[in-house]
């Protein structure tokens, strides 16, 4: 299960923080993204979180205050960009020592 929030840059590195502090929330596959990274104007981050149904519960908690939960289309489209990235990099890592 993927979940996908946006935060603003001024709450981001608290945020991040308090994710990762947590026990249950740390053990899943958590991706960050600058927007601008992202092709976006707004300033702030993109915050991935792939894991299980307990730790997503836990995460929208931790952070429900100062993070937004995309949902639908858009929360598809940073999905998608984001895994998009990670294999153009794998891809030119590869060209590399390949």
């Amino acid at each position: 299960m993927k979940v996908v929030f946006f935060i603003g840059k001024d709450k981001f590195g608290s945020a991040k923080n308090r994710l990762y502090a947590d026990e249950v929330v740390s053990k899943q596959s958590i991706t960050t993204r600058d927007n601008a990274a992202m092709g976006k104007d707004t300033e702030g981050y993109y915050i991935v979180i792939d894991g299980n149904e307990e730790a997503i519960t836990k995460a929208k908690e931790i952070i429900k205050d100062d993070a937004k939960l995309l949902k639908g289309a858009e929360a598809e489209e940073i999905i998608k960009a984001i895994e998009s990235q990670e294999s153009n990099a794998a891809d030119g890592f590869g060209a590399i020592f390949g």
